[in-house]
């Protein structure tokens, strides 16, 4: 009789795949169903919930389920729920762009549907936004081929170039069963920075990115225009804090990345301003590897 529950409506992404749309949530025409069905159990439900994916990029799906939210609202009242409510969920990625991209739709909707009076509490799940950028990925690449250009492409893209340029394949030491395990789940876009200098003038050719199971799953970027690397050469990615260090995948004896703690020189500074000994707080760090290792002249002292 104590129990509470949200009811989660699935979000609609018109960009997306049908598979991906109705991963999440209950469709608002199943809501009246699922109340009565509340009603019948005496459980209650005190308010709504979904879920938009960091993958998407159409801010319309927010109008479209902050809309359908303010419906299940309405309908409940019908049936004596008193919902008090609206989890506006997660999806948040680790760029303050995107933030404030979804910011700027859904504060106006949330001041008409849902405004301060009403009484409703909007609350979010930001945990992606906050640890995403506590991670940075370096990647080895263990593999190197020459592909046709057209095999590259995405299904259904016709080719636009009749030039001789190589294309590269490149397979690396990480992929969907171990750090990008979401990209089996959503449609998460990874961007790859080279980590060794190279001119600006360097031509650039067409590229993929594939982990290390040859399974036709693992494809870390489908298309990206990289200069020509190496078999040792380092890839890093950015912002990979979230859902990269679950449970060890069991798949083709996958190992965990070695971690490396590292912070910038600011916060170094003002923790020994603060008085924190460099032998205390250096027992936990370790060398970082020699991917991104510093310059000797820019590493830290670690002189009491």
């Amino acid at each position: 009789p104590s129990l509470r529950l949200l009811l989660h409506i699935a979000t609609e992404d018109i960009t997306a795949d049908e598979e991906m749309n109705m991963k999440f949530g209950t469709t608002l025409k199943n809501c009246r169903h699922l109340m009565e069905c509340a009603k019948e159990l005496g459980v209650q439900i005190v308010g709504v919930k979904f879920h938009v994916s960091g993958s998407c990029k159409d801010l319309q799906t927010y109008i479209h389920a902050i809309s359908d939210a303010r419906c299940v609202f309405d309908m409940a009242e019908e049936f004596g729920f008193k919902m008090n409510m609206l989890d506006i969920g997660g999806g948040f990625t680790g760029s303050e762009l995107q933030l404030e991209e979804v910011n700027h739709v859904i504060r106006p909707l949330l001041d008409v549907y849902f405004p301060k009076e009403s009484g409703v509490n909007v609350i979010a799940e930001p945990g992606c936004y906050y640890v995403s950028s506590a991670f940075t990925l370096a990647v080895n690449i263990i593999a190197k081929k020459t592909v046709e250009y057209d095999k590259l492409l995405p299904s259904g893209v016709e080719q636009t170039r009749n030039d001789d340029e190589p294309v590269f394949t490149y397979y690396i030491n990480d992929g969907v069963y171990g750090s990008f395990a979401s990209k089996l789940s959503e449609k998460l876009n990874t961007i790859p920075e080279v980590h060794k200098k190279y001119k600006e003038d360097e031509p650039l050719f067409a590229s993929s990115l594939w982990g290390p199971s040859c399974d036709e799953l693992d494809q870390i970027v489908e298309n990206c225009l990289l200069p020509e690397l190496s078999v040792g050469d380092w890839l890093i990615f950015d912002n990979m804090g979230s859902g990269t260090l679950g449970e060890q995948s069991a798949f083709n004896d996958y190992q965990r990345p070695l971690i490396y703690y590292m912070m910038s020189f600011s916060d170094w500074d003002e923790m020994q301003d603060a008085g924190i000994a460099s032998d205390t707080l250096m027992k936990n760090f370790f060398f970082v590897p020699s991917c991104i290792q510093l310059s000797p002249e820019d590493r830290f002292s670690t002189a009491a």
